[in-house]
């Protein structure tokens, strides 16, 4: 920057809790061509051409969504990303197997480049994705087809993160872990290091089986899932599970609609069974349900399960960022990062949270989404004249 130059952008006054630079502390912060560009005890606010009055809000890194469905028109659940903004307040998500590979390059092209939200993606064993569903999209397969997963991975690494299957009973059928198996063989054969992420739940084998067959950097989506064959067994986390975690094998939280239940993540939290990444599992079904799977929400619920703020605030961004891996320092607010930035307010008072099986649990705490900021651009108010959209 020149002498002369301002700042596209200060966020003023707020408390910033950066867990990635263990700091929380009032900060202003300064954005120039989308990304931190300083970060100072004060900025004064004539040297930025616009200014949000941060005081008395959380100011942390962009939340990161680990696992969302955000392929409308093509996924039978997906969500439109954008318009999700105002209640999610995160800045990247993650698409868990919305397209499976004859169906992905739409939504590449399509989605992925129209949408102001970052968004990766793991592409499905299955090729069709969930367009079918609610139709078991394994129960066939013929669509786990590992060669055409593989081409789609290898090709499309600045996207894609690796491949996604569904392990419960109602989806691979008579088929038991051979999806799995395929879905891992698959990340292997495209030479990329994919990773390969896992849904839980009702699964058709001994879930340690099924761990047991997972490699250091795969993904475990609802682990405190109560839909049975659970981490948490005869009241203590089955030993694999442990196992898994101590080999590098990740542990996300995709509260989703039907997949966290109170009584098993209690449980495995007093075991010391610790979740790696806060995710939502947001869908068109789940975003209507009692659990209300927004990001700053499920945190909130970890937040008054006795969970440090800075803890929260780690799992729904520096970690769910590691383990995209594609873009330095993002899940972050150090200069020089992606200006990506998620402004919150703490709410202190009685408030009530449910479960996906219908458990209450009161606390006195919850984050509620302010301002959402992607790129330098906030989502709404202010807007730059003229718009670019980055």
């Amino acid at each position: 920057m020149g002498p002369g130059d301002k700042l596209d952008l200060i966020i003023k006054g707020g408390e910033v809790l950066d867990p990635s630079q263990n700091l929380r502390a009032r900060r202003d912060i300064g954005i120039q061509n989308a990304v931190i560009a300083e970060l100072a005890s004060d900025i004064p606010p004539d040297r930025g051409a616009r200014m949000i009055d941060a005081k008395g809000k959380l100011v942390t890194p962009g939340l990161v969504d680990l696992h969302a469905h955000v392929y409308p028109q093509g996924s039978a659940i997906g969500l439109p990303v954008d318009e999700i903004a105002p209640t999610m307040a995160s800045t990247t998500y993650v698409s868990a197997g919305d397209a499976g590979a004859n169906n992905f390059s739409a939504f590449k092209h399509y989605i992925l480049e129209q949408v102001r939200s970052r968004i990766f993606a793991f592409v499905h064993i299955s090729s069709i994705g969930l367009a079918g569903f609610p139709a078991g999209e394994c129960l066939n397969l013929d669509y786990c087809n590992i060669a055409l997963a593989a081409k789609t991975l290898a090709e499309n690494q600045d996207v894609l993160l690796g491949v996604k299957v569904r392990q419960s009973a109602n989806i691979v059928g008579a088929n038991g872990i051979e999806p799995l198996k395929r879905a891992i063989a698959a990340a292997e054969r495209s030479g990329t290091k994919g990773r390969v992420m896992v849904h839980i739940g009702d699964v058709p084998v001994k879930l340690g089986e099924l761990l047991d067959l997972l490699r250091p950097g795969d993904i475990v989506a609802h682990i405190f899932s109560g839909q049975g064959n659970n981490v948490v067994q005869n009241g203590k986390v089955i030993a694999e599970a442990f196992e898994a975690k101590k080999r590098g094998v990740i542990m996300e939280i995709a509260h989703g609609m039907a997949s966290f239940d109170y009584t098993v993540a209690e449980t495995a939290i007093q075991q010391g069974f610790l979740p790696d990444c806060i995710s939502t599992d947001i869908h068109a079904y789940s975003i209507n349900s009692p659990g209300k799977p927004f990001l700053p929400w499920v945190m909130s619920k970890f937040w008054n399960m006795g969970f440090s703020l800075e803890e929260v605030v780690a799992l729904a961004t520096v970690n769910p960022a590691q383990v995209i891996g594609k873009i330095d320092k993002l899940g972050t607010l150090k200069v020089g990062a992606p200006a990506d930035v998620s402004l919150l307010e703490i709410v202190e008072g009685p408030v009530s949270f449910v479960d996906t099986r219908n458990n209450l649990r009161e606390g006195n705490k919850y984050l509620k989404p302010f301002q959402t900021i992607r790129a330098g651009r906030p989502i709404g108010r202010p807007c730059p004249a003229p718009f670019s959209d980055p």
